[in-house]
Parts: structure tokens; C-alpha cells; sequence
């Protein structure tokens, strides 16, 4: 595929240009950044948060969940360098649309579509063999604590990378709408799992996936499985 790179903005001009190696070290300081800020929003919240506890202890802290939580870091790394490649060989393409319509309507479209999408994905995780095999470490945290959301097989990282990538892939979303929707994805994953309520019991008849509504995917793993809402629980007969 043919790329023009006179069409970049500026500061993508600067990412354009990148060696691999300053792509690999700029991954790395991303990564490690979001790991840190959600570890911190998460004990944030957990201070300051007045609603009562959603189960009576936290799940410990163990040595093995803190190094699958690296782990987690390597792939979410591996999958931006992926996509930096898919970038530079045109296979992705980036939008140029700077209205603020315009990005809440691409931002509302990948929320909507990757939950979607996490549906299917999450909902085969729970077949017996592929739970054996990648998803059950993550609910050995029935309870949850600070790297509960990190706590994942290195093919589940990857594959929620790649279902990323490949709407990429079909639509130029803008890079301010992919920050954002990034940025809201990792809000969502810490408060998903925190071990308190965040949301007022209101917002369930609004379809959000609140934590009490992940919470109760992790005592019955049948139920609820979608990440930022409840819609294709409720449309599926799956809602608890």
C-alpha cells in the first residue's frame, strides 16, 4: 500500500520518523506509565471512595500475579509496536477529523464496538478447555486488588490488542479519539475492578457496566460479560 506522508500532522511527522529502537523505548515508557497511573487510581479510590465494600477482603498481592502483571506490560508493548508496523505499511490509515462531534462520535463508536467485540472474546474465554488453558489465573481472583486487571494470559493481552487493531484497520479513527478511547479503557478496567462500588446502584438501568456488575462476572462466571456495558449481556440473555 502507498502512503503519503506529507498528509501527517506534524507531531505524527515526529512519530513518522521514529527508529525502532526509540519505538521500542517510547512503548515501553507508555506502558509502564498506564500500569503505574491505574495501580495509583486504584489505591486513589480505594482512600477516598466512600461506598462500602463489594466483597470483605481484597484478593493478596502474590509475587506471581506481579509478574504476569509484566508480563501484561511486554504484550500491551508488543501490540503497539504491531500496530506502529501496520502504521508504516499503510495497512492502517489515521483521520484527520479534529471536531469535537466528530471525536465523541468515533470515541461512543469504539467503545460500543469493542465492547462488542470483548463480548465474544470474553464469553469464548469461558469455555471450559480455553478457561483451563488462558482465563482461569484471572478469576482466581474472585476478590480483586490493585493488578487484578493485569492479572491476564499473555494471548488474552494480545488478543484484545488485535480486535484494536483490526477496526483499525477498517476505519481511519482520528489519533485524539484512539487516546481517548485508550485513556477511558484503562479508567474503566481499574474502576471495573475495584473492590468497592464507584457508581451510584442509578446507573444500572442505564446499561453501564459498573464495577458491581464486573464484580459479579468474578463470583459467577457464567453472567456478565461485557466491559463497559451491560447491553449485550441484557440482549444475549447473559445479564446478572
Amino acid at each position: 500500500m502507498n502512503f503519503n506522508t506529507t498528509e501527517l500532522s506534524g507531531y505524527l511527522q515526529i512519530f513518522w520518523h521514529f527508529s525502532w529502537l526509540e519505538w521500542i523505548v517510547f512503548s515501553l515508557i507508555i506502558n509502564v506509565f498506564l500500569y503505574l497511573f491505574s495501580i495509583g487510581l486504584y489505591l486513589f479510590i480505594e482512600k477516598t471512595c466512600p461506598k462500602s465494600r463489594l466483597q470483605e477482603k481484597n484478593h493478596p498481592i502474590t509475587s506471581s500475579d506481579f509478574y504476569l502483571s509484566i508480563l501484561t506490560i511486554a504484550c500491551n508493548c508488543l501490540v503497539l509496536l504491531l500496530g506502529v508496523f501496520l502504521w508504516k505499511n499503510g495497512w492502517i490509515e489515521v483521520g484527520n477529523k479534529e471536531s469535537a462531534v466528530w471525536i465523541v462520535s468515533e470515541v461512543v463508536a469504539l467503545l460500543l464496538l469493542m465492547d462488542l467485540l470483548m463480548y465474544f472474546f470474553h464469553y469464548a474465554a469461558h469455555i471450559p478447555f480455553v478457561y483451563t488453558l488462558l482465563h482461569g489465573k484471572h478469576h482466581e481472583h474472585i476478590s480483586t486488588n490493585y493488578l487484578s486487571l493485569f492479572v491476564l494470559h499473555p494471548l488474552e493481552t494480545i488478543g484484545f490488542g488485535v480486535m484494536m487493531l483490526v477496526l483499525l484497520i477498517c476505519y481511519p479513527f482520528s489519533v485524539v479519539s484512539i487516546s481517548i478511547y485508550l485513556l477511558l479503557n484503562l479508567i474503566w478496567g481499574t474502576i471495573g475492578h475495584l473492590n468497592r462500588e464507584f457508581f451510584p446502584a442509578k446507573f444500572d438501568r442505564y446499561w453501564i457496566g459498573t464495577t458491581r456488575f464486573h464484580n459479579q462476572h468474578h463470583l459467577d462466571g457464567s453472567k456478565n460479560f461485557g466491559f463497559y456495558t451491560s447491553i449485550w449481556d441484557r440482549l444475549f440473555g447473559t445479564y446478572k
